[in-house]
């Protein structure tokens, strides 16, 4: 089976979505999973994993619900608080969703860089181990270094890095947050998305070798066990089309074999999310 291990839907709406900036425009409008689905069937990819765009329990029930229509939906990353007291108590509740795999906050947009060490927020994660749950950490280079205290806090806990942790790709910037994210080589429950490249790219003038440092450093840190690829559909339309997206990756990790191959389009995302 192949997955995008990173999809969202929403219906637009200008407060909610306020992070959709006006250069951003071509993602102000409703993206549906009926939406995607040509987009898909063109790539052969016959799965999904649908991740939260809203901090809200809404938004993991919308998402969850969308999950019960769409068979390719094979997964949700939701939204829960873990600074909650009674966050025990709400994954209790969510662990009733079989299609529910595990949570995301959304680091990258809080003011303190050290977020993720809260004790509040820690004891929340803390909580996760009584379930199978994942956690997705979004964050952007500079959070990188608390990321790491971070994960090493929870040995057992599976964590996704997501979109590579954002590097400055537009500027070619590479070796600082290489050797940041080396760190992460020998973190058997770390794994990260091969997701979000054209974003952070030019997303008027970008070239398919832009991105080959950042990817093979992804290889040699995660190898294809933990490497995954997703999309991030629809936001990577802002620099790409899907099919774009599905071909960046492609020519930027042809030196794989079929086994390595097959590993980084669904073999890694269904073995991480239990799908």
């Amino acid at each position: 089976m192949k997955i995008d291990s990173h999809l969202h839907f929403w219906h637009y709406d200008p407060v909610k979505d306020a992070w959709i900036t006006d250069d951003m425009a071509v993602i102000k409008n409703d993206f549906m999973p009926g939406d995607l689905l040509k987009l898909l069937e063109a790539e052969g990819i016959t799965g999904g994993i649908a991740v939260q765009a809203d901090q809200s329990e809404q938004e993991t029930h919308f998402l969850l619900d969308l999950a019960a229509e769409y068979d390719f939906i094979k997964g949700v990353v939701g939204w829960v608080d873990f600074r909650a007291k009674n966050i025990e108590e709400r994954l209790e509740y969510f662990s009733q969703f079989s299609m529910l795999k595990g949570f995301r906050h959304i680091v990258q947009a809080e003011p303190e860089d050290d977020f993720l060490l809260r004790p509040d927020f820690r004891k929340g994660i803390a909580a996760l181990s009584s379930y199978d749950f994942t956690y997705d950490v979004l964050i952007h280079p500079r959070h990188i270094p608390y990321a790491v205290d971070f994960v090493k806090l929870f040995p057992d806990q599976k964590f996704v890095v997501d979109h590579l942790a954002k590097p400055f790709i537009k500027d070619q910037l590479f070796d600082d947050w290489a050797e940041q994210m080396q760190a992460f080589a020998p973190m058997e429950n770390v794994s990260c998305k091969l997701a979000g490249l054209v974003t952070e790219a030019d997303w008027k003038n970008w070239k398919y070798g832009d991105f080959q440092k950042y990817v093979d450093k992804m290889l040699e840190i995660f190898g294809p066990d933990r490497l995954m690829f997703g999309s991030d559909w629809p936001v990577c339309l802002v620099g790409a089309s899907y099919g774009e997206v599905c071909e960046i990756v492609r020519r930027n990790t042809a030196s794989l074999s079929e086994t390595e191959r097959d590993k980084l389009w669904g073999g890694s995302c269904a073995r991480i999310y239990n799908i």
